[in-house]
């Protein structure tokens, strides 16, 4: 079948009747959104000349995703959230706002709710006997001032990939706290080297990725929301140096000034000074916050979180 089959004028008065343009009844931005999409899709099925049976596979392969609760996964994975956070920092750049800490990625396993610790939280619940990892810093704002009270919401992978109420059972929260910084904005955790993840295996995503000729692996990882009162919201992740994936990251997540150095401590006195009887890694990070402005996007993301059972 030839492409092009339909003319523009057609498609665009389709278009607008569909998203009920021509009555003043509903809602006008979803009608706005509405309307562009269908346009777009249907002037990208003719000019691509999709078939029936390719468009009602799309329509099935995205049912089954939501199904499976994986669209949480095919967002990144399409580039879309990294896409988000393009824009957003483009916006608070038009806008004035420069010198925070750069964003990434939330990705789709936060969970509210994390234990609140003062300055300094253990995250994992001693089970796991992967590499210790201490991690310490400080927050700031963009004056270099430090910011007491902020609230470092922390949630990571264990050893084996897995993140806490998904996957295999793990203790409540485990790998997840919530720090609040002390007078000098310092926050300080021990917890275990997070190792990075896949796609589930014969997943929907990873049908597509690997149709699209991409694997489904990210690398090691380390999430954040940091919030203080009359700041803006900053979500963010450090990815741990030297993953075999740091650079390749099927979820678009890594920016290159959130890879902080990975120091391996193997000396006895710094061993017994940490309270342990084998080696660590130690990893220092410093946040940077940048003020609320009037008329600024907002940072604060509504979407739909897991809860904790």
């Amino acid at each position: 079948m030839p492409a092009n089959l339909i003319n523009k004028a057609v498609i665009k008065e389709l278009a607008a009747k569909a998203a009920g343009l021509d009555n003043d009844q509903g809602d006008a931005r979803l009608k706005e959104v509405v309307n562009r999409l269908l346009y777009d899709v249907m002037v990208a099925i003719d000019d691509l000349d999709v078939s029936m049976d390719e468009f009602w596979a799309a329509v099935g392969y995205i049912g089954e995703a939501a199904k499976a609760n994986e669209l949480g996964l095919v967002v990144p994975g399409t580039g879309l959230e990294h896409f988000l956070d393009l824009r957003l920092d483009e916006a608070e750049r038009r806008a004035g706002l420069a010198g925070g800490t750069t964003r990434t990625i939330e990705g789709p396993l936060y969970v509210a709710g994390a234990p609140l610790a003062r300055n300094e939280a253990r995250l994992d619940d001693g089970t796991d006997e992967g590499e210790i990892l201490f991690m310490e810093g400080q927050v700031f704002d963009i004056a270099g001032n430090a910011v007491a009270g902020a609230i470092v919401d922390v949630w990571h992978a264990n050893s084996f990939g897995f993140y806490s109420f998904f996957g295999p059972p793990q203790s409540p929260y485990n790998l997840r706290r919530r720090i609040e910084t002390d007078r000098e904005g310092r926050y300080r955790f021990r917890s275990i080297m997070p190792s990075g993840y896949g796609c589930p295996p014969g997943s929907n995503t990873e049908q597509l990725l690997t149709r699209l000729g991409r694997h489904g692996q990210r690398p090691a990882h380390i999430h954040f929301f940091v919030t203080a009162p009359g700041h803006r919201q900053l979500t963010t992740q450090i990815n741990i140096d030297g993953d075999k994936y740091l650079y390749d990251d099927f979820a678009f997540g890594t920016r290159n000034d959130l890879i902080p150095p990975v120091e391996r401590v193997s000396n006895a006195e710094e061993i017994h000074k940490a309270g342990l009887n084998k080696p660590f890694a130690r990893i220092r990070f410093d946040f940077k916050l940048t003020r609320e402005a009037a008329g600024a996007p907002n940072t604060i993301v509504h979407r739909e979180h897991a809860v904790a059972a």
